[in-house]
């Protein structure tokens, strides 16, 4: 029988503001619940709502500036315009620069390349994204390719919410990996 739960133990972490992408928040939020990980969603406030670009809320369940990355096995940031708020937020980059300097996952889809370009964890990492941000992340030392998923090591990243199967995969992959910790 294959293992219906291969994440049961892992923790994650994603980030949720006002005019977060609604599917690239919820989709690997329930696909890695769906694998056996624990998903913690935080915000800049413990228990608010924050809506997403097409109207879906979520609920925060804790404030990232209550949190340390050593509690987790990597963060999953969805974009939308979230990001660009959040990379502004100096304990999320603080978090995001732990997470990518333990060798723990940093996984990103779409706009969320926003937040770990301002971490200054993308130096000679391959990553794709939004094709909206590919000079940025090329600013910011990444290497940019046009792909539905790049897996650089503990480095995942997607372009847009079509990508969302192969972005689950690939973080996955990742979680599941001998070297990951």
């Amino acid at each position: 029988m294959i293992d219906q739960k291969p994440l049961k133990g892992k923790r994650l972490l994603m980030f949720v503001a006002d005019v977060y992408e609604d599917l690239e928040l919820w989709y690997p939020k329930l696909r890695m619940r769906e694998v056996g990980a624990e998903v913690v969603v935080a915000g800049p406030e413990a228990g608010k709502t924050y809506i997403g670009k097409h109207s879906y809320p979520c609920i925060s369940d804790v404030s990232y500036h209550a949190i340390s990355a050593e509690a987790f096995d990597g963060v999953i940031i969805p974009g939308g315009f979230m990001p660009d708020k959040l990379r502004r937020e100096p304990k999320v980059l603080q978090l995001v620069r732990e997470f990518a300097e333990s060798g723990k996952l940093v996984a990103a889809i779409c706009h969320g390349g926003w937040i770990p370009i301002s971490a200054k964890v993308y130096k000679d990492v391959c990553v794709t994204g939004s094709l909206g941000i590919k000079d940025d992340l090329e600013n910011a030392g990444a290497v940019w390719k046009d792909a539905p998923v790049i897996v650089d090591r503990n480095f995942v990243s997607s372009r847009k919410p079509d990508d969302l199967p192969e972005f689950c995969e690939g973080i996955i992959e990742v979680l599941l990996s001998p070297t990951s910790i």
